[in-house]
């Protein structure tokens, strides 16, 4: 075989840090803090829905392709009733195997060869492949630590300066994985109005959307933003809110042209998904406001566990305002490499994190970066900080 099998647009990807991460903690016993998934499942009520729509035969064959009406109307009804934002649950709605599809899709679909996209690093590790997918160029701008701040924050002259004749797109994430930060209203009206003057996209990915904990944070939405939601594909999924991961059901919202361009390249990728499922998770979008109060209570309390804990190991902690997640730098620790501190780190004292820096083109900038998981449950988060303690 005279040329390699993985295409060139994928070449340099390989096995994923978190499939890496996951199996150094199975074949140590570590305390798997790395991958972004809780240790208990969801409200009970939105289990025995799935199983209820299993036993009536709801979903169990192909699902219409764009979703099932039932979470499509639920989707546009938590739009209007949470951010104001209106969209027609027949036209503007499209269900997707999970958050990632519906990235992957609205980036085969919108982006062309050659086109460059903006997005903020540390980023997601799927963001850098769909854009290779594409034929994109990625040309990212940094996220830095603000001591004043307490805070990751964007520096929004780098980001206009990142902008160019070639720009398609700008790809977005708040609340931000892995740094915790929520963008500011206004750093969103900033962006939001970069996009109206050089007639960008933004693809804005907003699966933490109701886990904001404190700081004055709150999510807004881009495409609330005048000018913006003609131009803004809204990316969102049940599986961090309801805590239901597996279940794979993500959607995307946006002005009908959008979506419709969107559901073009989603209908060659899974087709449909997640049948009985998606009648579940319908449920669960119209849970009553203290659901919401009481997840985001929840994570704030085992967040604070996990940061103290961290601390008294002698991390250098960045409180997030959102997410799952605690970015640490550990350079307070006498460290060079946070890749090599995370291989090392189960054998250590039997804990696994993610190092940032793969999360990053510019290296460098999150070199000695960790994160670590706090959605689990209290005594593991504990025990956790226990053996962190020991280092």
């Amino acid at each position: 075989m005279t040329r390699a099998p993985l295409n060139r647009r994928l070449a340099g990807f390989g096995t994923t840090i978190f499939a890496e991460m996951s199996a150094l903690a199975v074949t140590t016993g570590a305390i798997n803090l790395g991958q972004g998934f809780p240790d208990t499942d969801g409200p009970d009520e939105i289990r025995e829905a799935a199983v209820r729509a299993l036993r009536a035969g709801r979903g169990n064959q192909y699902p219409p392709g764009p979703g099932v009406p039932e979470l499509r109307t639920a989707i546009a009804d938590h739009q209007r009733q949470r951010y104001g934002l209106a969209y027609d649950p027949d036209t503007e709605v499209l269900v997707t195997a999970g958050a990632t599809e519906a990235i992957a899709a609205s980036l085969l679909a919108l982006v062309e060869p050659g086109d460059e996209v903006v997005a903020l690093e540390p980023y997601y590790d799927s963001y850098a492949a769909c854009i290779a997918m594409a034929g994109g160029t990625r040309v990212p701008v940094t996220l830095r630590p603000d001591p004043a701040e307490a805070r990751f924050v964007l520096d929004l002259d780098e980001l206009r300066a990142a902008v160019t004749d070639r720009t398609r797109l700008i790809l977005l994430n708040t609340p931000h994985n892995p740094t915790g930060t929520v963008l500011t209203r206004d750093e969103l009206a900033a962006i939001a109005a970069l996009a109206v003057e050089r007639d960008l996209l933004v693809v804005t990915d907003e699966v933490y959307e109701h886990l904001v904990f404190d700081g004055g944070a709150e999510h807004v939405p881009i495409a609330t933003f005048p000018g913006m939601r003609e131009r803004t594909v809204t990316i969102s999924s049940g599986g961090k809110t309801f805590s239901f991961t597996g279940w794979k059901v993500g959607w995307a919202t946006g002005a009908r042209e959008l979506v419709t361009a969107v559901r073009t390249a989603k209908q060659y990728l899974t087709y449909v998904s997640a049948g009985p499922f998606q009648y579940a998770i319908a449920e669960a979008l119209r849970l009553p406001g203290s659901y919401f109060d009481g997840l985001r209570a929840d994570l704030r309390a085992k967040r604070d566990i996990l940061a103290e804990g961290l601390r008294t190991a002698g991390f250098d902690v960045f409180l997030p305002r959102g997410t799952y997640f605690i970015t640490t730098d550990v350079a307070a620790l006498g460290e060079k490499d946070g890749v090599a501190f995370c291989r090392a780190l189960p054998e250590r004292c039997g804990v696994v994190a993610i190092p940032n820096q793969v999360f990053y083109d510019h290296a460098d900038a999150g070199r000695t970066m960790i994160r670590f998981a706090f959605c689990k449950q209290e005594p593991v988060l504990r025990e956790a900080a226990a053996r962190l303690a020991r280092l």
